[in-house]
């Protein structure tokens, strides 16, 4: 009972996560993807355009700045959609 339970509320909380994902998507805005797989301060960000950055953060007092590491190829990012369940 308790893995139906467990799976019931990440279920809800994919269909959640897709949901914002493609609110932000239809108001032009990115949508952040955090991960443990990048090093500290870096971060994910999905474009409505189908393109992912990694990209990373920095923040110095109230100022925050960012810099692109890397854009992924078509592949690259299809392979992270899929790792987060957002295919």
């Amino acid at each position: 009972m308790v893995d139906f339970e467990l799976e019931e509320k990440h279920k809800k909380y994919l269909s959640t996560i897709k949901n914002l994902r493609q609110r932000n998507f239809s108001n032009n805005l990115l949508f952040l993807i955090l991960s443990e797989d990048l090093p500290d301060g870096q971060v994910y960000k999905e474009f409505p355009d189908g393109r992912i950055e990694i990209q990373e953060v920095k923040s110095v007092g109230k100022k925050i700045s960012t810099r692109v590491v890397k854009i992924l190829k078509a592949w690259q990012a299809e392979k992270v959609r899929e790792a987060y369940g957002l295919q």
